[in-house]
């Protein structure tokens, strides 16, 4: 009776609810384990989110008083000191547009490229798809872009109401698919980079003066038009540039619009995550080993 009940609670012991297996082949993915731990994904956004000025004096106030910082300083730099045209349309207008846009690409980039150096102590405890980190982190900025987007509608609808020269049109519809664009980018890109710095921990240093110099590149402080033409390929070459001229061509009515540069964008997109994830799923299964 003895060895019948030892063999009945053996084999309850092993059924197991989940059961982790050796990633072996490099295009062995697993992406439908995100959706298996999206509570995680979703704790991680809200972590992401609430702890970034939780002991701050001001608090929620940071996510409106950054851009409108950022866009002043801008306004009194590049258009009132050095001049810089802005096609016609109000100053404050084109600047705040380009940073509420570009600031979602770039944190998107900067904090998913410190992934493994910044959940080390997390990952090397408990088991769980490491890509929902980057993914919260998209995510938990999505939701810091809508706070911004929507100081931007503020100052938008204010000067469309002022008869201001500002021309929206139906590419407005397109802003989804400009999201999630940027985001692409930022991510594939930024996990690339956090893949590498594990090994090369100079890459590290460079990022943030690189996402510096990727904003000069960028037609945020300035139109595309006033780039002479012979030398736009350059600026092209950045898959950034074609997205931030159709947002202001969008919203605005002013920027050069092209569906060959947009779809240019969007294969530079899908080769950026491809590359990321296969790079991020190799990286991830020794990555403790070396960091």
């Amino acid at each position: 009776m003895n060895d019948k009940n030892a063999v009945l609670e053996k084999e309850q012991d092993s059924k197991w609810t989940l059961e982790i297996l050796p990633k072996d082949k490099w295009w062995d993915l697993r992406i439908h384990e995100i959706w298996e731990y999206k509570d995680l994904l979703f704790l991680f956004v809200r972590r992401d989110f609430v702890s970034v000025y939780k002991q701050t004096l001001l608090g929620p106030i940071w996510f409106f008083l950054q851009p409108l910082m950022t866009t002043l300083i801008f306004t009194v730099i590049f258009g009132n000191l050095v001049k810089v045209s802005t096609d016609g349309t109000p100053r404050v207008l084109f600047y705040l547009l380009g940073i509420t846009f570009w600031s979602y690409f770039s944190e998107c980039l900067v904090k998913t490229s410190q992934t493994f150096k910044s959940n080390s102590h997390i990952f090397g405890k408990v088991y769980f798809p490491r890509l929902i980190v980057p993914l919260s982190l998209i995510l938990s900025n999505l939701i810091k872009f809508g706070v911004h987007f929507i100081l931007f509608l503020g100052f938008y609808f204010y000067f469309i109401f002022t008869d201001a020269p500002v021309h929206p049109n139906f590419a407005i519809l397109l802003l989804p698919l400009f999201l999630l664009m940027m985001a692409g980018i930022g991510l594939g890109f930024g996990i690339i980079i956090t893949s590498l710095t594990t090994r090369y921990r100079d890459l590290q240093f460079l990022v943030m003066f690189g996402v510096q110099l990727l904003m000069y590149a960028t037609p945020v402080v300035y139109p595309l038009s006033i780039v002479p033409v012979e030398s736009r390929w350059m600026l092209l070459l950045n898959p950034m540039t074609s997205i931030i001229e159709t947002v202001k061509y969008a919203f605005l009515g002013q920027g050069i619009v092209d569906p060959l540069h947009l779809a240019y964008s969007f294969v530079a997109m899908v080769g950026f995550l491809m590359l990321g994830l296969l790079i991020f799923h190799k990286v991830e299964k020794n990555f403790y080993d070396t960091i």
